[in-house]
């Protein structure tokens, strides 16, 4: 049996450098979507209690830049067809915009 694996980052970015082509059956992922929100960690003291310290797990908020404008183009030029066409289509009515980076 492989052996298990927890990558921590961003999916694409993960799915790129470490996993194979092909290898992959299902993600699946429950986060908060869009909430425009940052999301932290707390720790807690060596008795249980409640530490000061924290670190941000993640952040839900979609920003239109130069990352997101790299992976529509991507998505657009080398992803399947259809999904090619419905992200032209959302740009067409979204434009450039924070929803259109969020979808």
């Amino acid at each position: 049996m492989a052996e298990n694996i927890l990558y921590y980052g961003d999916n694409l970015d993960i799915l790129r450098r470490y996993i194979k082509d092909e290898t992959i059956d299902l993600i699946y992922l429950d986060p908060p979507f869009n909430s425009n929100q940052d999301y932290n960690t707390f720790f807690k003291e060596r008795n249980g209690s409640r530490s000061a310290a924290q670190i941000k797990a993640f952040e839900d908020t979609w920003r239109w830049d130069e990352a997101s404008a790299k992976t529509y183009h991507e998505i657009v030029e080398s992803g399947p067809a259809r999904v090619s066409q419905v992200m032209q289509a959302f740009n067409t009515f979204l434009g450039g915009s924070d929803m259109l980076a969020y979808l």
